[in-house]
């Protein structure tokens, strides 16, 4: 993706572990950027680094060309447009861009009311997690008109390598979780299979050496590998501090099993993958990279195995 010269005034909403390196990246990049965020030290952060801060997201609103949101869920999307009045705010055909990962249905609902408001809108989740954040490498899936995507793109590229037009609205959610199900599902395997591995007393070098150049590879496995040693740059390196959290993930997956119940999809990984990443997330995982499921899968693995050795005793 290439960059733009021509300044643009952004508002952006929402300046959390993702938010604020994209919006750090835009004022990099020369546009004027003004931000809000509830939570101050997120706020903080982002104007240390040439953000504008903004007393609510209304005022950012009023004098942007476009409004960029990364929040937490649809309620909250759907709620700033509307009650809290951003869409009210904006100038007439003011380009709105929501990075968050929501819901498709709320999707779908937040660019119907942009319309109704008189606006343009491009949903346009991300990939790359915070490091791809903060390098400016992430990868934006984007539903919506063609009209506004080649809007957005220019800000796009600023903040990302790749954006994919995914058709219209809401397809860059439903790309968003599907790719997500089998992320998920693909680090669930490469993680059984390391814990398989040395039970077998194969080492986590061996597994990945072989993998890595067979079949089995995948992302899981070569770039975010759940076991320290063979991927120095993965969080298993880091005591699995997140690149991205297992709550997100959690979430994600979340998104996807309510899609695949409403489909009528028989995605019996999907759906295990989601109960699982669901119960990691609330417990030990809480604050752990998604791959330190490798972790409870070992020590579920052990207990099984202990209460085996006791039955036969």
């Amino acid at each position: 993706m290439t960059t733009t010269t021509t300044t643009t005034t952004v508002a952006f909403i929402g300046l959390g572990h993702m938010g604020g390196p994209m919006a750090a990246n835009l004022v990099k990049a020369g546009h004027r950027v003004l931000g809000h965020d509830l939570v101050e030290t997120s706020l903080a952060t982002a104007v240390e680094s040439g953000v504008e801060r903004a007393e609510s997201a209304a005022d950012a609103a009023a004098v942007a060309d476009v409004v960029i949101t990364m929040l937490p869920a649809g309620r909250h999307v759907l709620s700033l447009y509307g009650q809290e009045g951003l869409l009210e705010a904006a100038r007439p055909g003011t380009l709105f861009v929501d990075c968050s990962t929501i819901d498709v249905a709320d999707s779908r609902a937040a660019h119907a009311a942009a319309a109704a408001a008189g606006h343009r809108s491009l949903d346009a989740p991300v990939s790359g997690g915070v490091v791809g954040a903060e390098a400016g490498t992430l990868t934006f899936m984007a539903g919506g008109e063609e009209a506004a995507f080649a809007a957005a793109e220019p800000l796009l590229a600023v903040m990302g390598k790749k954006a994919v037009h995914c058709g219209g609205a809401g397809a860059g959610q439903a790309a968003k979780i599907c790719n997500n199900m089998i992320l998920g599902v693909s680090m669930i395997a490469v993680s059984e299979a390391f814990v398989l591995a040395e039970s077998l007393g194969l080492s986590d070098q061996a597994l990945h050496d072989v993998a890595s150049a067979a079949s089995g590879q995948c992302w899981a496995l070569t770039v975010n590998c759940p076991v320290p040693g063979p991927v120095p740059t993965s969080p298993a390196n880091r005591d699995y501090r997140p690149g991205f959290a297992a709550p997100l993930m959690a979430k994600d997956l979340a998104l996807a099993a309510n899609a695949l119940r409403a489909g009528g999809i028989d995605a019996e990984l999907g759906l295990r993958a989601a109960e699982l990443y669901a119960r990691f997330a609330e417990g030990a995982g809480a604050e752990q990279d998604f791959s330190g499921i490798v972790r409870a899968i070992r020590a579920a693995s052990t207990a099984t195995t202990d209460t085996e050795k006791g039955s036969t005793a």
